[in-house]
């Protein structure tokens, strides 16, 4: 490699040299606020240039050119690793300038400079070959043809404008270009010519607008290639059959193309993280693939379609060559992963439409295996939601992959084989049994504590009972309270609840119990149960029945109702006898370990949520804890005894994510005047010394600090955020749960 200083006038004027911009570059972006900021730093120039009295005249650096030669005969071409926008912008400029010159000489000799090189090898002899998606565009402006619209046409003709209205001659701006500086970085053959231009690339792009993971691998895996490769892969493979059907989703699909090929987790991708993951992705390449690049497209390309059946509604798509069976996979495909949005199980999925779509070892996974395997993880899922046991499964979901492929089981018994899989993990991973689902069924509140899945849950119950196909989906389905939401206006249902009316009505207003699937929900509102069951004579719904043969709708009603209902929930969702009270976990794989974890680490959530803490180390410091609040509390402590310049900000800062309407964390004379405006928010706020609530009664301590009272998982974000404040490494804070 080797730089130097250069400006961008004797970079485009030499004749021998053409450019070539890599077709899965990006293409033009530039508007006309960021050619508005260029051309005034060419009109200082010139104006610079202009003034006699000015000793030193104005320049401008331009930023950064990298490029690496590629050789073919008379034709020496430039591939333009990075500064394809300040390239083509100045080209831009100077196509309008040769259209808005009057001189026939000097339009031929801008032309001739700059724009064109005779022993270029592409169309029209152009110097600067664009971008596969702005080749014809900026063609057809070279070579003055009808214009196609787009951001290049649009630069040109902001530039034409501006040139028009601007008092400067052509050959002024031609000189000031000699003054718009840049550093040009050539990168040379040698030892390390495949790793240079990426290196490069990754480096100089960490400045401006992060490259998405999706970015960074098209270019890793294309950058080391020679141009016509480079055009033929993007052009023929990458772009139609990777880029064009992932659409904005490349970065998850990488992803979870990693943690289905390595069985392993990896994290999100987002701008926080894309580096690690593309480091991760450049590991996993060289071992699985080793570095044979055109290998790993063509196994892309192989997964891409499944991907795209998981990640997107395809009514249309063709999995199975069985029409009834293709609508059964796409319906599971569609409640898995777009009505329950089951990320952390696209990697395993992935690997059963492998094996049902290409096989292993010359066998393939059966369109009813392949339905099998999706109905256990559907009726996994649901009862995971139904118990609120998500947790873990982002973290673990993905460890199974490695178990899928040439499973010879799932080839025999595809369901006793996913649920083995399924229950063969650790406590918070189990398959739910019957016993677990009906006790929570029985008191939980259905309507608002599964307002995601109600309606799947309640559609498919249905879609049992009545063997048709219910469109659960559709606004105009909705769920009826039998008894209405509010009733201390209706003397009627008063009446017919009895004189326990506002306990039952409290007990049982959101219970499954007391829950309908229709489509008259708007029509039925707060009427008497006689009017409701008028109604629901017209309805196509089987639920109808369970009302229609009752004279009431009482407590008793409410609990009959509820017990079919659970006993369906149990045969739409159903457990092989076996399962239906067994403990389906691995009972042999518990250890102290499992119940502690790092508080600060990604997913950490989800292996907490709905579980109770006892203890908290801080830098090895132990405190004992009874609940989250506790655990909150005992942070913010040690963070002002051992780290009280960031205690302080937190204090003193009056926006942002420690503060909404009112502060997470107050002094005394802020908590003071907090509750002076608002005094219900007296009982919100805990003394950060000793937990307590505030008492007018005591002495009010000076320097005593005042904590607002967190849910159990706002807790964890307040203490992930102080900590990211204060520098904390991701092991320095331990809880160990109950």
């Amino acid at each position: 490699m080797r730089a130097g200083p250069e400006n961008i006038h004797d970079v485009l004027s030499k004749n021998s040299t053409s450019f070539f911009v890599p077709p899965f570059q990006r293409a033009y972006a530039w508007g006309q606020a960021e050619i508005n900021r260029y051309f005034d730093d060419i009109s200082r120039i010139i104006d610079s240039d202009r003034d006699k009295s000015e000793i030193d005249k104005q320049e401008h650096f331009f930023g950064v050119l990298v490029f690496k030669k590629q050789s073919g005969g008379f034709a020496a071409s430039q591939i333009v690793v990075d500064g394809q926008q300040r390239l083509t912008t100045t080209l831009l400029m100077l196509t309008a300038l040769r259209d808005n010159e009057s001189n026939e000489q000097l339009k031929k000799d801008i032309h001739d400079h700059f724009l064109i090189n005779p022993s270029s090898t592409y169309s029209g002899k152009i110097k600067l070959k664009q971008v596969t998606s702005d080749w014809d565009s900026y063609q057809a402006l070279v070579e003055g043809g009808s214009q196609i619209s787009g951001k290049l046409t649009d630069g040109y003709n902001h530039f034409r404008s501006k040139i028009i209205k601007a008092d400067y001659l052509t050959m002024e701006y031609i000189k000031a270009l000699t003054r718009v500086n840049v550093a040009c970085i050539f990168l040379e053959e040698g030892k390390h010519k495949r790793e240079d231009p990426q290196i490069i690339f990754e480096t100089l792009n960490s400045l401006g607008k992060p490259l998405t993971l999706a970015d960074l691998i098209r270019n890793y895996v294309l950058l080391g290639m020679d141009t016509d490769e480079q055009t033929e892969i993007f052009n023929n493979r990458w772009h139609p059959l990777i880029e064009r059907t992932l659409k904005d989703g490349g970065s998850s699909f990488f992803r979870d193309y990693m943690q289905y090929k390595k069985s392993e987790n990896y994290k999100v991708a987002s701008d926080n993280n894309t580096k690690e993951l593309y480091a991760q992705f450049k590991e996993f390449v060289d071992k699985e693939f080793n570095l044979d690049k055109l290998a790993l497209v063509d196994d892309i390309i192989r997964i891409v379609p499944l991907y795209s059946w998981i990640v997107e509604q395809l009514p249309k798509a063709t999995i199975s060559q069985d029409v009834s069976k293709n609508g059964r996979i796409l319906e599971l495909l569609r409640n898995i992963f777009h009505d329950i949005k089951a990320e952390a199980f696209k990697p395993f999925v992935l690997g059963l439409l492998e094996y049902h779509q290409y096989g292993f070892r010359k066998k393939k996974l059966s369109d009813d295996h392949l339905i099998e395997a999706l109905i256990v993880i559907r009726t996994y899922l649901i009862r995971h939601r139904v118990l609120k046991l998500s947790q873990g499964e982002n973290k673990d979901i993905p460890c199974l992959c490695r178990m899928i492929r040439d499973n010879k089981e799932l080839l025999n018994d595809a369901t006793s084989e996913i649920l083995r899989l399924l229950s063969s993990g650790k406590y918070y991973l189990r398959m739910p049994n019957d016993n677990e689902i009906k006790d929570e069924l029985k008191c939980m509140n259905f309507y608002r504590e599964l307002k995601a899945y109600r309606k799947l849950i309640l559609g498919k119950i249905e879609e049992r009972m009545s063997k048709v196909s219910v469109d659960f989906r559709d606004k105009k389905i909705t769920i009826e309270h039998v008894m209405p939401q509010s009733i201390d206006r209706s003397i009627s249902w008063r009446k017919e609840l009895g004189e326990n009316w506002v306990e039952i009505h409290k007990t049982y207003k959101d219970n499954i119990g007391n829950l309908i699937l229709t489509e008259f929900n708007q029509e039925m509102g707060n009427k008497p149960l006689k009017a409701k069951q008028d109604k629901l004579n017209d309805s196509n719904l089987r639920y109808r029945k369970d009302v229609l043969r009752r004279e009431t709708w009482n407590e008793n009603d409410i609990l009959a109702h509820q017990k079919r209902m659970i006993d369906r929930f149990l045969m739409t969702f159903p457990l092989p006898p076996d399962m239906e009270k067994a403990d389906n976990w691995d009972t042999s794989n518990e250890s102290e370990d499992e119940a502690s974890f790092a508080l600060l680490e990604d997913e950490s959530d989800e292996f907490a949520s709905g579980r109770t803490p006892k203890t908290i180390f801080i830098n090895d410091e132990e405190f004992e804890v009874k609940n989250w609040q506790d655990v909150y509390l005992s942070f913010l402590r040690w963070m002002a005894a051992y780290k009280p310049m960031a205690f302080g900000q937190i204090l003193d800062q009056s926006r942002g994510e420690f503060f909404a309407k009112y502060p997470h964390v107050a002094t005394m004379q802020k908590f003071l005047a907090i509750i002076e405006d608002a005094p219900d928010m007296e009982n919100k706020y805990k003394r950060l010394s000793d937990g307590l609530s505030y008492s007018k009664a005591e002495t009010e301590i000076e320097n005593e600090v005042y904590v607002l009272t967190q849910s159990a998982q706002d807790a964890r974000i307040k203490i992930r955020a102080v900590a990211t404040l204060a520098d904390l490494s991701p092991e320095s804070i331990i809880v160990e749960l109950i």
